[in-house]
Formats: structure tokens, C-alpha cells, sequence
């Protein structure tokens, strides 16, 4: 079984998600009663829908992290699961965007921001170096 579908199989049993179709058109995804707040991309590339203040407020956190990409502009920030802690991490941001997206939901009008997806993909650990 691959990361990506371990992490899949944990989240859909947590009762504030549920089994979507993603608005991106790729992969699946999980949504909450607020937005959509996963997209399972790959077999290792995984989108996380954080909200622009959540990514703010964990910034220094998320740019020490090698498996997650910060898409600046970006509501969304992407991980490269490739070892069982990112799924550790995956569930640690995941329960972030829940509490995110309770606190401070989007209007009802407001459009639904797109995923990473058509931005780019994640990097894998060794392209991180030096920066």
C-alpha cells in the first residue's frame, strides 16, 4: 500500500471528512462541511488546503520541513510523502486546516481557491539542499 493511500485510509475515518470528488479534476479528495482540505494527487504528492493566515502562522515551521512546499499566494501547500513520518506530518496539518477552516470560514460567495496541482509539484528531500 502505498503513503498516499495509508494517509487516505486514516483521514476517511475521521469523522469531519468525507470521500470527494476533487475540484482540480485529479486524484481524490477529502472535504470537510467547510471546503475541500486534501487532494491526493499521486502515489507520493499530496496538496493540503491550510488557509493563507494558517500557513502564516506556521510558516517557520513549514519551510523547515523538506517534504512540504510553501506555494507562495497560495491557500494550499503540498507534500512529498516518502517516509511513514510525512503521513505523521500529513495528519498533524490536516487537523491545522480543520481547526483553519471552523475558525475562520470563507464566505458562502467566496469562490473555492484551487489547488497546487497546475502549479508544480513538490520536490523530492535531496532538492532542497543548499537553500
Amino acid at each position: 500500500m502505498t503513503l498516499a493511500l495509508r494517509a487516505l485510509t486514516r483521514l476517511a475515518s475521521w469523522p469531519d471528512l468525507a470521500e470527494a470528488p476533487p475540484n482540480c479534476g485529479t486524484g481524490r479528495a477529502l472535504r470537510s462541511e467547510q471546503s475541500e482540505i486534501v487532494h491526493l494527487h499521486t502515489e507520493q504528492d499530496v496538496d493540503l488546503h491550510l488557509t493563507v493566515p494558517a500557513i502564516r502562522r506556521l510558516e517557520t515551521y513549514l519551510r523547515d520541513e523538506t517534504a512540504v512546499r510553501v506555494v507562495p499566494g497560495s491557500d494550499w501547500v503540498t507534500m512529498r510523502l516518502e517516509v511513514d513520518s510525512d503521513i505523521d506530518l500529513l495528519l498533524t496539518l490536516v487537523s491545522a486546516a480543520l481547526h483553519a477552516h471552523r475558525t475562520q470560514p470563507a464566505p458562502a460567495d467566496t469562490p473555492s481557491p484551487g489547488c497546487n496541482e497546475h502549479r508544480g509539484m513538490a520536490l523530492p528531500r535531496n532538492g532542497f539542499g543548499g537553500n
